[in-house]
């Protein structure tokens, strides 16, 4: 019993993270119809940009939001090169997420003695400051701080998203994504539109990034592989799976399916899957 707790603390553990990933990810794949590939860059140069700052002492609930801004800035690279260069989306993110492999290493090579690998074990993290100091520690033997504070940071994102996407910029990026003639109709630029959501939606991978370093106390360029696949399955196994939950908003659908998708993971594994058929199961 003890055995199947431990692993649905594991799963909803990495559900709730992973979920910050998968609402950056319904933005530009469901929103926008945007193929953005710069996320398997943007993510963990989130969690990198959030292990050097964390290193020099700097507050980590404030490294999330450095975080997303790092992230954003990608977003916006992307988008510029596809609305101003008019480059194809698929390569616009091709291109982000190339240069970014660079800039991580980069950044690690110059601020973390060329070590490539930043680790901040012990140090201060969201889990263990502010509002995470403030949530019991252990409850029944287990610990569940890391599930508080994880599930406390997705849920608001995805309230944060909810409320942005009932404004009249949400309500613009979705009829971009939906009919981008109509948008320059009504004499709006849906190039903004295109520029804010990938700002938007690397942001929230970068987040995602910083998150699951400070759970792990360690951040690294490999932390970015396969992360597309990952985001994009929770985007379409939600959607598809609560398609008929008709009151269901679709980012709690996106919650929900990132949970579903690591619980898949998590049992495969539980029941002895090599290590090394992962990411075959992920694709």
């Amino acid at each position: 019993m003890n055995v199947i707790l431990n692993i649905c603390k594991v799963t909803l553990e990495e559900g709730f993270m992973y979920a910050i990933l998968a609402l950056g990810l319904y933005i530009t794949y469901s929103i926008l119809d945007f193929p953005d590939l710069s996320v398997d860059g943007s993510m963990p140069l989130g969690a990198i940009v959030t292990a050097l700052l964390i290193l020099r002492g700097v507050d980590p609930w404030l490294c999330l939001c450095l975080s997303f801004l790092a992230g954003a800035l990608c977003g916006v690279v992307t988008g510029v090169l596809h609305v101003k260069l008019h480059i194809r989306p698929l390569l616009c993110g091709i291109l982000v997420y190339t240069g970014l492999l660079s800039i991580n290493l980069v950044l690690l090579y110059f601020f973390n003695n060329g070590m490539s690998v930043a680790s901040f074990f012990r140090m201060p993290t969201i889990f263990s400051t502010g509002i995470g100091a403030l949530l019991p520690e252990t409850v029944g033997g287990f610990y569940l701080r890391t599930l508080a504070v994880s599930a406390l940071v997705a849920v608001a994102c995805k309230l944060l998203l909810d409320v942005y996407l009932k404004t009249k910029s949400g309500l613009l990026l979705r009829a971009t994504g939906n009919n981008e003639q109509y948008v320059t109709m009504l004499a709006r630029d849906p190039g903004q539109s295109k520029i804010l959501g990938l700002a938007l939606g690397n942001g929230f991978a970068a987040l995602a990034g910083s998150v699951i370093a400070q759970s792990k106390g360690s951040a690294d360029q490999q932390m970015g592989v396969g992360m597309v696949v990952l985001g994009l399955a929770s985007v379409i196994v939600g959607l598809s799976l609560f398609r008929k939950a008709v009151h269901m908003r679709a980012t709690t659908m996106v919650v929900l399916g990132s949970i579903a998708y690591k619980a898949v993971l998590s049992i495969a594994l539980a029941l002895g899957l090599p290590t090394e058929y992962l990411k075959l199961l992920m694709a």
